[in-house]
């Protein structure tokens, strides 16, 4: 692998909830990855594909060998007046970024982060938030993958597209992702406004919200009924640039620093949560500016927590919401991170969230090292209850038995699955337990 033997080398998640050894395999090429399938399908051993750590599940943990794609070339292709980009499976989207705005595109949507790889990120259902827009993947307009057979496979819509419906969120469970084109929008500018509120106000105006920008997200600060709404839309001159002291201010010293201090607070004194809590709905102050939009969506996090998120039918937010506020305040120990709540279009992708609905997205988060385990299953089963679906690269305890019923296609996956990947080189234990055998 790119001119060295394998070797056995220690992993960890970002959050650090999930870690191992494994043979690390550091392919330059596409033959190299190709050899590694084929002698790794003959030794009846398995690989897991590991992009930045970003996911909070098992699901890129390897219990033989971990295959790493930061090495991995095979090319730029950027075809400006077409809107599509082809890259590497292994980029980041940090450098995708950067690469397009250096042609005048853009991604249409993103996260709040993006140390992910471009395959790490569509494989999981990242998304951001707007109703005119799905996860991350819907970008995707063609694959290049490595089966479990060896076999270098293109696909889009009109090229293998039962494999195309499956592979944009495929857990990583049908092949190596090798490249991946993206169908682009020409670059563009956001106004950002973020605003404290009262949450029932917030409730009470939803639809309008929703519908009345481009992206609008909000997190509630548990004992509180205050939230923080930020809102993005597109405008045609970067005109009001966040200064930089004050986008060191709010980013970096009361998000990142001080936030870290209050967390470590917390969890020393929590009984203190409460009170924390509130001081931070009421830290984070009103502001408008303009900016690139990849600098308007994604932030530094450097604060340390583990997550779970489920996306529900947007209908069923508001007595998802109130559930999980009765949960918070039964619980018997403190909460010292908000809740997030983003919206999301419907999509076609057999193993999206947002397969075939609209939907409203709950991400409730608890700083390391603090209990979180009965927090979390007790929304689930609210989530559960309410048709929700697990962000696959978050914490969850579903299984393949109770996810199939959520996912109209779950049958159409396997199949695909089974003619890619028949002697199941690309799984690990996650990945039996949710996807079944």
């Amino acid at each position: 692998m790119a001119g060295t033997a394998p070797s056995t080398e220690p992993w960890s998640n970002w959050a650090g909830n999930q870690s191992g050894p494994a043979i690390i395999l550091r392919p330059g090429s596409v033959a190299d990855i190709v050899d590694a399938v084929l002698a790794t399908r003959d030794a009846g051993g398995r690989i897991r594909v590991a992009g930045s750590g970003h996911s909070f599940t098992p699901i890129a943990l390897a219990d033989d060998r971990r295959m790493e794609l930061s090495a991995l070339d095979t090319g730029v292709r950027v075809d400006a007046a077409q809107r599509l980009v082809t890259v590497p499976a292994g980029m980041t989207l940090h450098a995708l970024n950067d690469l397009l705005a250096r042609h005048g595109l853009a991604l249409p949507n993103l996260g709040d982060i993006d140390a992910q790889t471009v395959a790490g990120a569509i494989s999981t259902g990242t998304h951001g938030t707007g109703a005119g827009h799905g996860c991350l993947a819907t970008f995707v307009e063609a694959i290049t993958l490595v089966t479990g057979a060896g076999e270098v496979l293109r696909c889009s819509a009109e090229e293998n597209p039962d494999v195309f419906a499956a592979a944009r969120v495929s857990l990583g469970a049908l092949g190596v992702l090798v490249e991946v084109t993206l169908r682009c929008v020409d670059a563009f500018v956001l106004h950002a406004h973020e605003r404290p509120a009262p949450l029932d106000d917030v409730l009470a105006e939803l639809p309008a919200l929703i519908e009345g920008h481009d992206h609008v997200e909000f997190y509630w600060f548990p004992y509180t009924t205050r939230v923080q709404v930020k809102a993005n839309d597109r405008v045609p001159a970067d005109d009001r640039p966040l200064s930089r002291l004050r986008g060191w201010l709010d980013d970096e010293f009361l998000s990142n620093t001080v936030f870290a201090g209050a967390c470590r607070v917390g969890r020393a004194v929590p009984a203190l949560a409460p009170t924390i809590s509130a001081i931070s709905a009421r830290a984070l102050t009103e502001r408008r500016y303009t900016g690139r939009s990849d600098a308007v969506f994604c932030t530094s996090r450097r604060v340390r927590f583990v997550e779970m998120e489920y996306g529900l039918p947007r209908a069923a937010l508001g007595e998802a919401l109130a559930a999980l506020r009765r949960i918070v305040d039964g619980l018997p120990f403190k909460v010292l991170f908000p809740v997030e709540v983003r919206f999301t279009a419907a999509d076609n992708i057999w193993l999206s969230h947002g397969y075939g609905r609209d939907s409203a997205y709950l991400a409730i988060h608890q700083y390391v090292g603090m209990p979180y385990e009965p927090y979390f299953t007790a929304f689930e089963r609210i989530a559960a209850e309410l048709g929700g679906r697990p962000h696959w690269g978050k914490l969850h305890w579903r299984d393949a038995e109770s996810l199939a019923p959520a996912y109209p296609r779950w049958a159409d996956f396997r199949t695909v699955r089974d003619r890619l990947d028949p002697d199941r080189v690309f799984t690990n234990p996650h990945l039996i337990r949710v996807l079944g055998v």
